[in-house]
């Protein structure tokens, strides 16, 4: 269960000489390096291949929404969700079992649908969250020692009040963080700070527990094996009050990868942090300079993992580690086992 006792060091100040002016996300890691792939075993490639087997079936048709019993074909874009990291994700968070990893996959690609998120006539677009980001209340910037993009939840800058386009926002930002992944890294850092500030429209600063419920599920449904860390810091009262409520939902893997009251400096280099956390970024929030380059950066990200996917046969199980590199050359070629 949750500790009440808070064990923070206290963050080092850094010096005004040494900040670093920035106004946008970085565009990659400097000198972080990802770790390396793990092989799989015998067994595992057995089963990754039935997986692969089964998305890979041209007459393959997935629902058009988790209770719809109408079905679509996938499109060429849905079939460069289907990478083999994907496949990898969803096996893992289902204990290896085949069957449940199809079925959890399937699933995520008729609730996508539903969302619209596919990459094509999509409903969460930045025209529609842009309102909710008024205030900064998340941003995307640097990255974590394991070179894992960071993403920053400042629920203090709540501006509006409770509503589902809440949720579309922070399914919107973990899409955009996914496209600032290096090649290599398939997991980000969340950064959730819970202080108050003063910000205009503001409202409760923390979450309902209908839609915290929402989102927990969304995250262990729809990105398993996405969170690498949580790092949660300034938790008031209140908010121990939520987080011990929505304790008993949370999956115990995912529990293993949240921190509570650590120096963020412990996992994040200086020159990647927020100078409010005790990094040298020098960065305020400037919603007309820093959103628009976010969504440029992203699409520009997405549009070139999708041009390499088609490029490299458009073929589902890709890796996510060639679509996301320069090479002619692909480091995992697919085999066509369908």
């Amino acid at each position: 269960m949750f500790s009440w006792k808070k064990d923070k060091k206290q963050e080092k100040q850094v010096d005004q000489a040494d900040l670093i002016e920035v106004s946008v996300p970085f565009d990659k890691p400097s000198t972080i390096k990802a770790p390396e792939i793990k092989q799989l075993k015998e067994d595992e490639q057995k089963k990754y291949n039935e997986v692969l087997k089964h998305f890979q079936d041209s007459n393959l048709e997935v629902a058009k929404a988790p209770k719809s019993s109408e079905k679509a074909s996938l499109t060429s874009h849905e079939k460069s969700w289907l990478t083999r990291e994907c496949f990898l994700r969803y096996l893992r968070a289902t204990k290896w079992i085949v069957k449940d990893a199809i079925e959890r996959l399937e699933l995520s690609l008729a609730w996508r649908r539903e969302f619209g998120i596919t990459g094509e006539n999509d409903i969460v677009t930045p025209e529609l969250v842009e309102p909710e980001n008024a205030t900064g209340k998340e941003v995307i910037l640097g990255y974590d020692n394991n070179a894992r993009p960071i993403l920053y939840l400042k629920n203090g800058r709540q501006n509006t009040k409770s509503s589902f386009r809440q949720v579309q926002q922070l399914v919107f930002f973990l899409e955009k963080v996914i496209n600032f992944m290096p090649q290599g890294q398939d997991t980000i850092a969340l950064l959730i700070d819970f202080k108050q500030y003063k910000v205009e429209g503001t409202t409760s600063k923390i979450p309902p527990l209908s839609i915290g419920k929402q989102v927990l599920d969304i995250l262990q449904t729809h990105y398993p094996e996405r969170l690498g860390r949580a790092l949660l810091t300034n938790i008031p009262i209140v908010a121990w009050t939520f987080l011990k409520l929505i304790h008993p939902f949370i999956d115990p893997n995912t529990k293993e990868k949240i921190i509570f009251d650590k120096p963020f400096e412990d996992y994040v280099s200086l020159d990647q942090l927020d100078k409010d956390y005790g990094g040298k970024l020098n960065f305020e929030y400037d919603h007309d300079v820093y959103f628009p380059s976010l969504v440029e950066q992203a699409e520009a990200k997405q549009k070139n993992f999708y041009e390499r996917f088609i490029k490299f046969g458009g073929i589902v199980g890709l890796s996510e580690f060639d679509l996301r590199g320069t090479s002619e050359e692909l480091q995992f070629p697919v085999e066509q086992l369908a």
